[in-house]
């Protein structure tokens, strides 16, 4: 352990380990900085907690540090801890019974989306410069949406998963979180090995029933920036996504990440019958349930969403949509909103992890005061351009 992990005031229980602490390499491209771990990277020596006391309790310190920690670790950056994380992953709203829900600084008794959510809320109250998270369903989208953050979901299998405990793992991927562009884009030449410069480009796809799933008033809140967008890039067309519908990608989504997360976990959960929150009981009961045949249904509509989104990306360079359904939820909502919430968020959430393409979310609008996130998604391996992108439109603003 370091001094710096002294200095990290948690005063928004973002924190699940603040004893996680390693010193960047001196000279680095992010010396200087200071970074978090969502509770699922492995850090030589520590016990990743995953939110769940009983998956803490049955599991050894790991016997080496994530090539994604690593890689930030050697480029400069400081780790100061490890941050909240729902339950095994298995959210997307950031509330977690046995650990408490981190503070969302910029919407104060509102949830800060997860399951990231500690990630998100030590980056959104400037306890770190950046953070790690995962998104499997969403979860560094919405928290990144929910607490006024750049957040990538970048291209499947980009970034190296191991040592990052799995949910769903042709679903899973790493991404990470930041305030400010410039931060994010020097961290992301980190993360994905490569130079990012400024990017514009030719085309733009309006997805017309991603936004359809909105109320009118959040609509009204992203409509001046999707207009931005599209007088920077010119050329753009409006036009649905889905023939079948988004909640029919959705429903086929949450079949396969649900097999996939109790396949990977049954023999766990057979063996120490952990404690669960009654959702997280839920989704894994309902993965248990999932037929074989209606993986290889999933399967089948996965491929028709992916050849779509390919065949749109073919005739445009991005599609522009919005990151989240509404600004973060009040946090004293009953089990049965919540997982309303989450059915709804999961209608936009499930174009990139069906497709497996990179969606970066940008801190561009409000709706009452509370952060909205707008959505730039691109091609498989086009992550280096919606950064540099998002580069080029914060310097219009």
């Amino acid at each position: 352990m370091t001094d710096s992990a002294k200095i990290v005031d948690d005063h928004l229980n973002a924190f699940a380990n603040l004893e996680v602490s390693v010193e960047g390499r001196v000279g680095g491209p992010l010396s200087g900085l200071t970074f978090a771990a969502k509770d699922i990277f492995d850090v030589e020596g520590y016990v990743t907690g995953a939110g769940n006391p009983d998956w803490k309790r049955t599991h050894s310190a790991a016997a080496r540090t994530a090539p994604a920690v690593q890689l930030l670790l050697d480029a400069g950056a400081t780790l100061v801890g490890k941050t909240h994380t729902d339950e095994l992953t298995r959210g997307i709203l950031g509330q977690n019974p046995h650990y408490g829900t981190p503070t969302n600084p910029a919407a104060p008794g509102r949830v800060p989306g997860g399951s990231s959510s500690g990630s998100a809320s030590a980056v959104a109250g400037g306890l770190v410069d950046f953070a790690l998270g995962s998104d499997t369903g969403g979860s560094v989208r919405v928290p990144a949406s929910f607490c006024g953050l750049y957040g990538l979901r970048p291209t499947h299998g980009r970034i190296s998963l191991d040592g990052v405990l799995p949910q769903a793992p042709s679903f899973d991927t790493v991404g990470w979180f930041a305030r400010d562009a410039e931060t994010f884009g020097k961290v992301g030449e980190v993360l994905l090995q490569t130079a990012i410069s400024p990017s514009r480009p030719a085309s733009l796809l309006i997805a017309e029933d991603a936004f359809g799933l909105l109320d009118s008033d959040v609509r009204k809140a992203l409509d001046p920036m999707v207009e931005l967008i599209a007088r920077s890039v010119g050329k753009h067309e409006t036009e649905r996504l889905s023939a079948s519908g988004l909640d029919h990608w959705a429903e086929h989504q949450r079949l396969l990440q649900g097999r996939e997360a109790w396949d990977g976990m049954k023999g766990w959960i057979n063996e120490v019958n952990p404690r669960f929150a009654v959702d997280v009981s839920l989704r894994y009961f309902n993965g248990m349930s999932t037929s074989d045949e209606q993986v290889e249904q999933s399967r089948s509509v996965q491929a028709e969403a992916i050849e779509r989104i390919s065949g749109l990306l073919s005739e445009y360079d991005i599609i522009c949509l919005p990151t989240a359904t509404s600004a973060a939820p009040r946090l004293d909502r009953s089990l049965d909103d919540r997982q309303g919430v989450g059915y709804r968020l999961g209608h936009l959430l499930c174009i990139g992890g069906m497709t497996g393409c990179p969606q970066i979310t940008l801190p561009l609008a409000t709706i009452d005061g509370l952060p909205l996130g707008l959505s730039l998604m691109g091609a498989r391996g086009s992550d280096e351009m919606l950064i540099g992108f998002a580069r080029e439109i914060i310097d219009q603003l």
